[in-house]
């Protein structure tokens, strides 16, 4: 509290995140800050004296904001009767956003809960850069307007906060762009701090500078930047152009101009917007002097002396080889009353709210420089001058809008045959979109009749003028551009299938993308293995969040892509895009909780079913009917539903979910379930009242016949989801059957090799669940073992670890599951730790081994060594022949490695088998601890 009773300013900001997709909180893309109030938790608006009044006097579009209340006003109803200022700085962050005409109106805020004082606070944003400001902006102008900051000017704080957005916003012509696109639905992606855009995904992809497209040529603009060659060729095609030359000093455009024939134009010979032109110059004086002024605006220091032509300026938009628009340009001016000066009459003009700084607004601010003074002096004015009443005084020869001139649209005045000269003056140039600049009496009329000519082509050519004209209606020549990038009937998106779940992602995401790549599809994957581009390894990382998800949108190859989506990625940033055609969840289990606010395995549901909210009306979302949080998941689907199922009718769980599943069908629904056969299990599609055989399991690879139970249900969500991206039948079968968990098409998931007669399972296993499931397989294929040995019954030797960051009891609770499938297990940790104390995992592990072996668990034996490398070479040496050793590793390709080199020289082992390997006699494993049981 402060000396007058008044709340101390104590809001802060704990903690930010950027959320560029569909995410926990919105569908759309989102910020995120976790708001701490302290003391001024217990001070809503409604007790600190003046807050609400202050603050719609800073900020008056808040009496718009409808909040909860559903109407305008509705928010001021709020503060009235007193909100709590985490809810404030929402709204705010708000206001702040539009200020800038960012139309954004979506936010929310909740306490955090089980923490006092604490709350999250979501708005939606425009622009990332503008949003994170405004949510600075937002925390410092409601602690000030707690108690004021004799530092804090909010005009000036906003000034700036204005500046910055109008640094990053785009300029009028690719605002208009995108929103065209937009409204098609076409997606964007902003791939630098400029104007650089991508619209579509893909193969379909498109890419746009300001009014440049993918489809402009290089050799167009740089005809069109020289308006010499510009000017030939037109010339040579038989239109309309001034006599011109090119010129490099003051003395030869003198001579160039006497023989031209006065007056003359001198430009640079690659400049735009209208910068060094000089108009209208009458003898060899007024050349030279122009010279030096058009030279400092060319690149290659060339000027253009060219005849005058006079008329009016007209600026012809031509798109795709036809007329868009047609603007009349008239350069910047006032006009006297007969009271006020000239610079009186300026800043009255520029006060107009119309215009502003740069492109930043339908017209630019009347800009009073040397050039400025010098067309005043030609007029026998300064800026002292008081001109007659309806007097017009020029402040610029050219017409550019960026020189403050206007625009008058002429779109439907023009005489056909003007229309036909400028659409053959952007064919000659070669240019998608090109700005053909006409001088001519009057527009209306033929220009070869009438008098005039095409004095510049322009590449890129600005929209302001036709989609806000100062008079006239204004022109959607956005549609043109659009339609030539995506003509009708073309697609702009790729087919996204995401896959989420607890366990089995990366395999099933490997089956998706391996039955697309046997259709003939470029697929793009991202998993925890990396970036795949067409089965080709970009980037070896784990890639399941959502960077990786758009770096493969705006790969140009790619027409289908499969993303394997982590929990970590969505809580992070979201999805990194606005939908998936299909979501695939697998399972929901108790796996990474206690971390980022995930604490039960509710909520980590409601994290992976962000993928189902992102599903559109015609998506499919293909879940697990088996598991009760997955099949709740339904109800957040917008699209159809596609489940799959291994439940049978002889436990009461599995007969009510092959109810569901019956029911789903007879309303004409999708589902993928398993039928029991005499020869075996079949996968069986059902569609409606339609059964479609796919494949047996026992003869799908992946699935170690039948045994690997993960994988079987891996198969069933992997054929859902091709079945739901309308993958026909025979190519899902064909997927399946070659698809197998070798080192090439699933590293590091149930890879199988042998090593000297040794059986060794290499997998990624890392987590209670997963090791139950592991198990079962372990079980299931030591069984078969079992029964092939001639020495006995073989051993079982389990090498596992698990992530340092997970909560105490999994880490214990992996090592009791182990102990039921091992004989011995060895207890490694991974290289990082995260932050843990070295060998502090390792124990956790170990003390839950024991107490499964004190509880008569089938392992007898449980040793540590912490180093992975050492821990399989103390496993191998260990092991007989014939034996199973399942190792669970952290750096894949460094065991496989290891494991190859074993396999090519001699180790010992205590069995006497003529093919076991003869020992290294100075080997010796590195045991931190061992204990055997009873």
């Amino acid at each position: 509290m402060t000396d007058a009773g008044r709340p101390s300013p104590d809001l802060s900001i704990v903690e930010t995140r950027v959320y560029r997709g569909a995410n926990m909180w919105s569908y759309e893309k989102a910020i995120h800050l976790v708001v701490d109030l302290g003391v001024l938790e217990d001070f809503p608006t409604n007790t600190i004296p003046g807050f609400t009044d202050n603050l719609l006097a800073v900020l008056p579009g808040l009496r718009e904001h409808s909040c909860s209340r559903g109407r305008r006003g509705g928010f001021v109803e709020r503060l009235n009767e007193g909100t709590w200022l985490g809810h404030v700085t929402e709204h705010v962050a708000l206001a702040l956003q539009q200020v800038v005409g960012h139309d954004i109106r979506r936010g929310k805020t909740r306490q955090v809960k089980g923490e006092h004082g604490r709350y999250n606070v979501v708005f939606g944003y425009v622009d990332e850069q503008v949003g994170l400001s405004a949510a600075r902006l937002a925390v410092r102008l409601v602690n000030h307007l707690v108690e004021a900051d004799p530092e804090f000017d909010f005009d000036d704080e906003l000034e700036a906060f204005i500046l910055r957005a109008e640094r990053t916003a785009f300029g009028p012509s690719t605002q208009a762009i995108i929103d065209e696109a937009v409204s098609r639905d076409i997606p964007w992606l902003r791939l630098n701090q400029y104007s650089l855009v991508q619209l579509g995904q893909g193969v379909h992809a498109k890419r746009i500078r300001a009014t440049m497209t993918s489809a402009t040529s290089a050799i167009a603009v740089d005809v069109a930047s020289d308006k010499d060659l510009t000017t030939r060729l037109l010339g040579a095609a038989g239109l309309p152009v001034p006599r011109q030359e090119s010129v490099r000093n003051a003395d030869q455009a003198a001579r160039a101009a006497e023989r031209i024939g006065f007056p003359v134009v001198v430009k640079p010979l690659d400049g735009n917007h209208g910068r060094g032109v000089c108009l209208d110059l009458g003898d060899a004086d007024a050349v030279r002097a122009a010279f030096p002024i058009a030279a400092d605006q060319s690149r290659r220091g060339v000027v253009v002396v060219e005849s005058f032509v006079v008329g009016k300026d007209y600026r012809c938009l031509i798109i795709d080889g036809r007329m868009a628009a047609i603007a009349e340009r008239v350069p910047a001016s006032v006009t006297g009353d007969g009271r006020s000066t000239v610079q009186q009459l300026v800043d009255l003009t520029n006060a107009d709210p119309r215009r502003g700084v740069g492109h930043e607004k339908v017209l630019t601010r009347i800009k009073v420089d040397d050039a400025a003074l010098e067309v005043l002096a030609g007029q026998g004015h300064t800026l002292e001058s008081v001109p007659a009443e309806g007097e017009t005084v020029k402040l610029a020869l050219t017409g550019n809008m960026s020189t403050g001139g206007i625009s008058i649209d002429r779109t439907f005045e023009a005489h056909p045959e003007n229309v036909e000269i400028a659409e053959e003056a952007a064919r000659m140039i070669g240019l998608d979109i090109a700005g053909i600049d006409f001088i001519c009496p009057d527009i209306t009329e033929p220009v070869r009749e009438t008098g005039g000519a095409i004095c510049e082509v322009n590449a890129a050519p600005g929209f302001r003028m036709h989609t806000h004209p100062t008079i006239g209606e204004p022109q959607f020549i956005a549609k043109p551009v659009v339609d030539m990038l995506f003509p009708p009937g073309a697609t702009a998106r790729i087919p996204i299938v995401a896959v989420t779940g607890t366990n089995g992602k990366t395999t099933t995401a490997r089956m998706i993308s391996h039955i697309f790549k046997g259709m003939g599809r470029k697929v793009g994957m991202t998993s925890t293995d990396g970036v795949i581009i067409d089965e080709r390894l970009l980037i070896r990382a784990d890639a399941s969040g959502p960077r990786s998800a758009r770096m493969v949108l705006q790969n140009p190859r790619v027409d289908f892509a499969v993303f394997e989506v982590a929990r970590g990625g969505i809580l992070r940033e979201g999805l990194g895009y606005e939908r998936n055609d299909v979501a695939v969840v697998l399972n929901v289990q108790p796996d990474h909780l206690g971390l980022r606010g995930i604490d039960t395995v509710e909520q980590l549901a409601d994290v992976k079913a962000v993928l189902v909210e992102a599903v559109p009306r015609d998506g499919h979302a293909v879940l697990n009917a088996d598991d009760p949080l997955v099949r709740e998941m339904r109800r957040r689907c917008s699209g159809q539903v596609v489940w799959f199922s291994m439940a049978q009718r002889d436990t009461p769980e599995g007969a009510e979910v092959r109810d569901l599943i019956d029911a789903h069908c007879r309303r004409g629904g999708k589902a993928l379930v398993l039928e029991p056969t005499e020869r075996g299990e079949m996968i069986v599609v059902r569609h409606g009242r339609r059964d479609m055989q796919l494949a047996w399991t026992h003869l799908l690879p992946s699935t170690f016949a039948g045994r690997a139970r993960m994988n079987v249900q891996n198969a069933l969500a992997a054929a859902a989801a091709a079945f739901a991206a309308g993958a026909p039948l025979h190519d899902i079968r064909q997927g399946l059957r070659t698809f197998s968990t070798n080192y090439y098409l699933a590293p590091g998931r149930l890879n199988e090799v042998e090593v000297n007669g040794i059986h060794v399972i290499v997998d990624y296993c890392h987590n209670a669940p997963g090791m139950r499931m592991l198990g079962d397989f372990v079980d299931r294929l030591g069984e078969g073992l079992d029964s092939g040995s001639d020495l006995g019954k073989p051993s079982r030797i389990g090498i596992i670890s698990t992530a340092g960051d997970r909560r105490d009891q999994d880490m214990r609770e992996l090592g009791e599951i182990a102990a039921a499938h091992f004989d011995v297990v060895i207890v490694r940790e991974d290289a990082n730790l995260r932050r843990r104390e070295a060998g502090e995992t390792a124990a956790l592990i170990t003390e839950g081994v024991r107490t499964a072996m004190e509880a008569g668990a089938r392992c007898k034996q449980v040793e540590t060594i912490l180093d992975e490398i050492d821990a399989v070479r103390h496993a191998m040496t260990r092991a007989n022949h014939g034996d199973l050793v399942v190792v669970c590793v952290d750096k894949h390709p460094a065991v496989m490695a290891e494991l190859e080199n074993w396999s090519q020289q001699a180790h010992p082992g205590a069995s006497s088998h003529p093919d076991a390997p003869v020992a290294d006699p100075d080997y010796s494993p590195p045991v931190t601890e061992s204990a055997s049981g009873a």
